[in-house]
């Protein structure tokens, strides 16, 4: 089954993708991989912070890994790299 979920771009990730947020279609059970690969194949150069990226689902942090999610129509998913400073 999929879903209709909104996606926040933060910091460098909406520097890659050009975007501060879309809404897109994806399965409504998935890993954190899956989810991640599903936005790296709409917007590739995201793959560039692959290794330090985190994902926010409800407001809940979610490192990348074999952490189920179950998403529900409507849910906000953030895309959050690490933030330089100063």
């Amino acid at each position: 089954m999929t879903i209709e979920v909104s996606v926040f771009y933060f910091a460098k990730s909406a520097e890659l993708t050009g975007l501060k947020s879309e809404t897109i279609r994806v399965a409504s059970e998935l890993t954190t991989v899956e989810l991640w690969q599903d936005l790296v194949s709409r917007h590739p150069r995201l793959s560039a912070v692959r290794d330090s990226v985190v994902l926010a689902v409800r407001q809940e942090y979610l490192a990348l890994g074999d952490v189920r999610v179950s998403l529900r129509d409507g849910d906000e998913v953030a895309v959050i790299p690490p933030l330089s400073g100063g």
